[in-house]
């Protein structure tokens, strides 16, 4: 379970519960109001359609959503003693023994003529 949210706290499942009730609803009134079965069953088609690519495109927008606050929440989070981060200590990764500036292949005017 999601912590301090309850069930009912989905404004998206709201939108898609409003939104499938008018599919049910539209064909019984426009039946009512004297338009034809057929009618009716068209319009009922293209709202369940249309109900049903806004919630695909809701979903998916919540869910990049939560994507990007996880992204932000681990760019806070410093590392601790558990989570260290690895640094490159290879040759040529910095100005370390066996590194290209520690053996003089960089001046301050660019590249020296050893290269």
């Amino acid at each position: 379970m999601q912590s301090g949210r309850r069930p009912h706290d989905d404004p998206a499942g709201d939108v898609v519960r409003w939104a499938a009730f008018s599919c049910l609803l539209v064909p019984v009134v426009l039946v009512v109001y004297g338009a034809s079965f057929g009618g009716a069953a068209v319009a009922t088609l293209g709202l369940v359609a249309v109900t049903a690519a806004c919630r695909a495109m809701l979903r998916y927008s919540e869910k990049a959503e939560r994507a990007a606050a996880l992204v932000l929440v681990e760019e806070r989070v410093p590392p601790g003693p558990g989570r260290r981060r690895h640094s490159r200590t290879g040759a040529g990764s910095g100005p370390g023994p066996g590194s290209r500036a520690r053996r003089g292949c960089y001046t301050s005017g660019g590249f020296s003529s050893g290269d």
